[in-house]
């Protein structure tokens, strides 16, 4: 079985590229692929707690992020750097995630056979 590992660097709310990533993820998830999502830049934006997208009339991504274990998808990375630069903690997210150095993304990239990033 392929691992796949999905990358992110779009924050939240801009244009289709979360959306669509999301569908990626769901459907490698739904033929029960081993996946796993790293977040880094303004992409760990996209699990901060208390986003009001409806008031700018966007889509709220955060309810598909809460239904990626119904997929078998538990694992999400994200780069503490990233979060360090945006004034978060891993508390400050919707979902329980594996905080990674900027110096273990490498390391983490070798552990995946496909890696397909936005």
């Amino acid at each position: 079985m392929k691992q796949y590992l999905f990358v992110s660097q779009c924050p939240p709310h801009q244009g289709l590229n979360v959306s669509e990533n999301l569908d990626m993820i769901l459907t490698c998830g739904a033929f029960d692929q081993s996946v796993a999502l790293l977040l880094l830049d303004d992409a760990v934006l996209q699990l901060k707690q208390q986003q009001q997208p409806e008031l700018a009339r966007l889509k709220d991504t955060s309810a598909i992020f809460q239904a990626l274990d119904l997929y078998n998808i538990n694992t999400i990375y994200v780069e503490i750097e990233s979060l360090q630069a945006r004034g978060l903690t891993t508390a400050d997210l919707i979902l329980d995630v594996v905080s990674l150095e900027r110096t273990e993304v490498a390391n983490l990239f070798q552990q995946f056979s496909v890696i397909i990033s936005d």
